[in-house]
């Protein structure tokens, strides 16, 4: 249980929308929109830019020649190449219109706090404006969210705060509430000087591409548009380009993407799920509907999962030279099944949206050992790897630890876990509840949360337990291991392969970097 105080009028983000304006899809209609819009000019590459702020928009449309060639694919299939903004993502445009919005009515002005709780593309848009005219910006981000975004936050002068990935989305402790908790303070103590521009509830997410994102489709395929593909996150973008494309190009068929795990799909029996709902591509999918997300002109949806998303990630790399996230490679890899499934043939036009770049995930998908870690890849062996590559982890056997030596109780404080990783010569402890494994807590991560300021010695160590837990086989080869210490910095090995819940008999062996080191340099034979 949170130790956190509640929020005290906490404003929920999935609230219905409000907005009952639809006369626009009907032909000939006059009625004026309620919203205020802003179409962009074209941008001239001959011409100089004001700031690095009209670099975002007008992103091209890119033939999608190889990846069509090696599925077969016969019409035009173009990627919207998002991460071309200024800031890397898709969420730059709404980063620059919400705040310019906001501007406009006379909410904010230079010099105030402009919070956000966001999974961290949306805090780069926000913390790239608000470098360049003059806010304070703190972002509020899960712990899931990569390394690269922190410091591309940082970079821009964003402070961030963390916070755990479990924590659902009304709970004291999510990223939510802590945004809300986060500007009371502030404002308490200087009223009137911070602001949440909230992307959940904030009308100006879609219309952002309403405006922008569908409107640059359009008119670079002159109004031709058979399929759009896009994955969704609060929907603003799903929503805004759906909206525009029904207006102008009645007969596309729209299609959003939500990850195994989250809820935003329809019909609502897709996000039947009986895992543990954790998914590791981020920026898309949520455990509640947000209220930008408008469903009614999205058309199909589909449910991605992580392995086909980063394996098409990199091929979108390594056949187009796009340079693109892991979502990206979610809805590209939907598209391609919604081309055969909706039969969209030779000279028809099909887009999916790409929303951000490889910069933010060096360290995740990009990483063969991250990949190999998680078995969405299988470890590659050569003749001149070393002689331990493909021994199975059982030969380990004689250098592992009793397992009771890393069980630990869910009261000890962080400082005395410290001094049992020290005396015990160990990389994790486990917390075990009516014999389930419940928890993990790595040497790696109690580091990474004190220095970052997110627990302090005193506070109980399962405040530092990892969001997920990594598992290999007994039968998987020490390659695979030595991947997992890479990527992980332990290894949790299962006599099997299970389901949800771990017994503690299930569990072969523990691996650190000392017993793997010993095992490796002891067996002189092969040295």
């Amino acid at each position: 249980m949170s130790n956190l105080c509640p929020v005290k009028n906490f404003i929920r983000p999935d609230k219905p929308h409000g907005c009952t304006y639809a006369q626009s899809l009907e032909s000939g209609s006059k009625l004026e929109s309620p919203h205020h819009h802003v179409i962009k000019p074209e941008r001239n590459s001959n011409t100089t830019c004001s700031s690095i702020l009209d670099m975002v928009g007008n992103t091209p449309l890119v033939l999608l020649k190889n990846l069509s060639q090696d599925n077969g694919i016969n019409c035009n299939l173009y990627a919207k190449c998002e991460y071309l903004n200024a800031g890397g993502s898709v969420k730059d445009r709404i980063g620059i219109r919400m705040i310019e919005e906001a501007e406009r009515m006379g909410k904010i002005k230079p010099g105030d706090y402009i919070i956000e709780p966001t999974s961290g593309n949306t805090g780069i848009g926000l913390a790239l404006t608000c470098a360049v005219k003059g806010y304070k910006c703190i972002i509020v981000m899960p712990e899931k969210m990569s390394k690269e975004k922190n410091d591309v936050l940082k970079a821009l002068g964003a402070t961030i705060v963390r916070t755990p990935t479990s924590a659902a989305f009304d709970d004291p402790d999510s990223h939510i509430s802590e945004a809300q908790r986060i500007k009371e303070r502030l404002n308490a103590e200087k009223p009137g000087s911070a602001f949440i521009l909230d992307q959940y509830t904030n009308a100006y997410n879609p219309i952002a591409h309403y405006d922008g994102t569908a409107e640059e489709i359009v008119n670079q395929l002159n109004g031709k548009v058979d399929l759009i593909v896009s994955a969704a996150g609060t929907g603003g973008t799903i929503c805004g380009i759906a909206r525009k494309i029904k207006e102008r190009c009645p007969n596309c068929i729209v299609v959003g993407v939500d990850p195994v795990g989250s809820l935003l799909a329809m019909p609502n029996s897709l996000n039947n799920f009986s895992g543990s709902g954790f998914y590791e591509v981020e920026g898309i999918g949520y455990d509640f509907l947000p209220t930008v997300l408008d469903r009614k002109h999205v058309d199909y949806w589909y449910k991605s999962v992580d392995k086909e998303s980063f394996l098409m990630s990199r091929q979108l790399i390594k056949r187009e030279g796009i340079l693109c996230g892991g979502s990206s490679g979610s809805a590209t890899y939907c598209i391609i099944e919604a081309i055969k499934k909706f039969g969209i043939k030779e000279g028809q036009n099909a887009v999916v949206i790409l929303p951000d770049s490889i910069r933010n995930y060096m360290t995740k998908y990009l990483s063969d050992e991250w990949m190999i870690t998680r078995g969405f890849m299988e470890p590659t062996v050569t003749e001149h790897d070393p002689w331990w590559t493909t021994l199975p982890a059982t030969e380990m056997k004689s250098n592992l630890k009793q397992i009771d030596e890393y069980l630990i109780d869910d009261s000890v404080s962080c400082s005395k876990a410290i001094q049992i990783f020290k005396n015990k010569s160990i990389d994790i402890l486990l917390q075990f509840k009516d014999g389930i494994l419940k928890k993990v807590i790595s040497k790696k991560n109690v580091m990474s949360k004190l220095v970052l300021g997110a627990i302090t010695p005193n506070d109980a160590v399962s405040k530092a337990a990892l969001d997920r837990y990594i598992t290999i086989a007994s039968t998987d080869k020490l390659k695979k291991l030595q991947c997992s210490l890479d990527s992980e910095g332990y290894a949790i090995i299962l006599k099997e392969s299970k389901g949800v819940d771990i017994y503690k008999e299930d569990i072969f062996g523990i691996v650190g970097s000392d017993q793997f080191l010993e095992f490796i340099t002891t067996n002189n034979n092969h040295l």
